[in-house]
């Protein structure tokens, strides 16, 4: 680029030493103007190329006016005088310019210089920025969590002495039913939900209270169970939004144990949640498979999906979108999973949002071992003292 600058100032100077040189004497105008031409080539050698390109591009300039002088050679001293002096003036042009952009420069290089500085000071300002927001965030979940650990000794009496009367009575109501009953499905799942809804109790007011596995759950069944009954539970809210609910590959776990009443509140929160994302006659996907580790369960919906931006936040506890929404479905469902050696795990379906929780055969196999080691009650009965 500097080349390319230089050789049009070369050109620009002979051109117009050209031009004098062609010009005869007596045309004094032309002159005057080739004179003032010289200035443009110099004052853009001095604003390029500093001090050194404005006294150069003089000097050449001077060389190729040069042969314009020697035609006033042994005439008019004055208008010798006068035409000399004009190399003066180029000189002390491309050095007097060449001095002011030598210093424009050197203020430009040192505000850019300060420009990068403020530049990275406000990057860090912005990074500080933004831990001090999530750090405040933090503070304001642990405060919200505080207040409930406050609110959970009198939310856990008035919440579960009401339970208890539904218990009592849903217990009454089943000797009412026989077997064959179609009925007694219904009260066997009002029994079932208002167990899990007691246990519950403690899982939402300590919703980072953990336990690990097997041997310490006495609702023990296998997971095929568990989502028929969900999805019978659930048969209400769906038909609510006409939203069709298909499940596939539910023969692969009939053998799989777990904790029913806890297990089956992961896919309460989940599919309430897709209920509520979908338009309605949505759909709800449940699909099942098993590999060497463990069962994988694929819970998709064709709704608005998670926008990017939320995606990491969603599992956090008092995260939620809607108004009556109280946040903790997935934060509480992450952690049971999790409980259990398992996870829950957001994942890109293409449209709508698809959660994916992996239970591992860990579990199943640890209730398995305990139901094998029980003693035979009956045998026992037989046994003398």
């Amino acid at each position: 680029m500097k080349k390319f600058r230089f050789l049009i100032l070369l050109l620009a100077v002979i051109g117009i030493g050209l031009l004098h040189f062609i010009t005869p004497g007596h045309m004094v105008f032309y002159h005057g103007t080739y004179r003032r031409l010289s200035y443009f080539p110099i004052a853009l050698g001095a604003i390029w190329f500093g001090v050194r390109g404005g006294l150069g591009v003089a000097a050449i300039t001077s060389v190729a006016f040069i042969p314009h002088l020697l035609l006033f050679i042994g005439k008019d001293p004055e208008t010798y005088l006068s035409e000399l002096t004009e190399i003066v003036l180029y000189l002390a042009a491309g050095g007097f310019i060449g001095i002011i952009a030598g210093r424009e420069s050197k203020l430009r290089e040192k505000y850019k210089l300060l420009s990068e500085k403020l530049k990275k000071s406000y990057t860090r300002l912005q990074e500080e920025t933004e831990l001090l927001i999530e750090v405040e965030e933090q503070l304001r979940v642990s405060q919200k969590l505080a207040d409930l650990g406050q609110l959970s000794a009198s939310l856990a009496h008035e919440i579960k002495n009401p339970l208890g009367s539904i218990k009592g009575t849903a217990e009454i109501l089943l000797d009412d039913f026989p077997k064959d009953h179609p009925k007694r499905e219904f009260v066997e799942i009002l029994l079932k939900e208002t167990s899990r809804l007691d246990s519950s109790v403690n899982e939402v007011l300590h919703p980072f209270r953990g336990r690990k596995i097997a041997g310490q759950d006495a609702d023990v069944e296998p997971l095929a169970q568990v989502i028929t009954r969900v999805k019978t539970l659930l048969e209400s809210e769906l038909r609510k939004k006409s939203v069709g609910f298909s499940i596939k590959g539910i023969e692969l776990v009939n053998d799989f144990l777990v904790a029913g009443e806890r297990i089956s509140q992961i896919f309460i929160n989940i599919i309430l949640n897709a209920v509520e994302a979908v338009e309605h006659s949505g759909k709800i996907e449940l699909m099942l498979r098993k590999d060497l580790e463990g069962v994988y369960i694929q819970i998709g919906d064709n709704g608005p999906g998670v926008p990017p931006r939320d995606q990491e936040k969603i599992f956090g506890a008092f995260f939620t979108k809607r108004d009556e929404g109280t946040g903790l479905g997935l934060s509480i469902s992450r952690k049971i999973a999790e409980s259990y050696g398992g996870c829950i795990s957001l994942i890109n379906s293409g449209s709508g949002a698809c959660f994916e929780v992996f239970l591992p055969f860990e579990l199943s196999n640890g209730y398995k071992e305990q139901i094998g080691s029980e003693p035979d009650q009956s045998d026992q009965q037989g046994q003398p003292d």
